[in-house]
């Protein structure tokens, strides 16, 4: 066989192809993370609407800015070109709503109309008030159907009161969350000192190893890869939504950004495992039979 001289036919493949490929179709989903390729502009979709006789793409950044493109070509998906198309509306999208109604935020299996459960005399206890309100948005239908409430200890420091005012016993059962709970801490040292003072099978305390409970949610939600360090003397708080670059300067503030945050938190899948697994242990204690 006689060898081609002049090697392959340089217009045979596709050699019209942009540098960085060729777009692929992606729908607009809801919470889809994208950047436009002309601006630079990256945000997740909030929504898809037809205006002006065609369909735009609203885009929000993570200041919370919301910027409109027209629906189609020309954006990027971790720097790949991508051409955004209209979310479905067809029988598999919608039966995938109603299989994602079926299950509640935690997970679990949903109970159609079901009342809640007379409260039991077992509970669990948290830090603060931002760690219950978590708590209630991704198992708070799950703590109905058992009957069990969730208290806020407003602190630690005098966690070995708590657990003897409360009188743990085999039908009043007590699960406690810690923050911060990590060798050397101050919150590690005042557990220990609860355990070794009133031990009891009926009480569990775990914890999280997170400065606060904000530090749970995926950071990703937040347009993160992952949790920014504050400086030493710095509140932290405030020093995380200086970094969102929102309001921070009261608590008034404060209050607002937390619930920004708790709102970009739809179901278990956009908290860290190490939050997940400690509530999900402590909801087995508090109704074992």
């Amino acid at each position: 066989m006689t060898p081609d001289r002049y090697g392959s036919d340089v217009l045979a493949g596709d050699w019209k192809a942009p540098r960085r490929g060729r777009s692929a179709q992606v729908e607009a989903a809801r919470d889809l993370v994208v950047e436009d390729a002309d601006s630079g502009w990256v945000g997740a979709v909030v929504r898809v609407e037809k205006a002006g006789g065609m369909h735009v793409v609203h885009l929000e950044d993570r200041r919370g800015r919301v910027k409109a493109f027209p629906l189609g070509p020309g954006f990027l998906i971790d720097g790949k070109p991508v051409e955004l198309t209209a979310p479905r509306t067809d029988t598999a999208a919608l039966a995938a709503q109603r299989a994602t109604k079926s299950r509640t935020a935690s997970g679990s299996v949903a109970v159609p109309d079901a009342p809640a459960r007379v409260a039991s005399a077992s509970r669990i206890l948290v830090e603060g008030r931002h760690d219950a309100e978590l708590v209630e948005k991704v198992w708070g239908d799950d703590l109905r159907v058992e009957g069990v409430v969730v208290e806020m200890l407003d602190g630690v420091d005098d966690l070995q009161a708590v657990i003897r005012d409360f009188r743990p016993g085999p039908q009043r059962r007590l699960g406690i969350l810690v923050d911060h709970l990590v060798p050397g801490s101050k919150e590690t040292r005042i557990v220990e000192q609860a355990r070794a003072a009133a031990p009891s099978e009926h009480v569990l305390i775990v914890g999280h190893p997170y400065v606060d409970v904000w530090q749970s949610v995926r950071p990703e939600r937040l347009g993160w890869s992952q949790w920014p360090t504050i400086p030493r003397g710095t509140s932290w708080k405030h020093g995380i939504l200086a970094e969102l670059g929102w309001p921070h300067a009261s608590q008034a503030d404060v209050a607002h950004g937390w619930k920004r945050i708790l709102g970009t938190v739809r179901t278990y899948a956009d908290l860290q495992p190490e939050l997940l697994g400690r509530v999900e242990e402590l909801i087995d204690f508090v109704t074992v039979p």
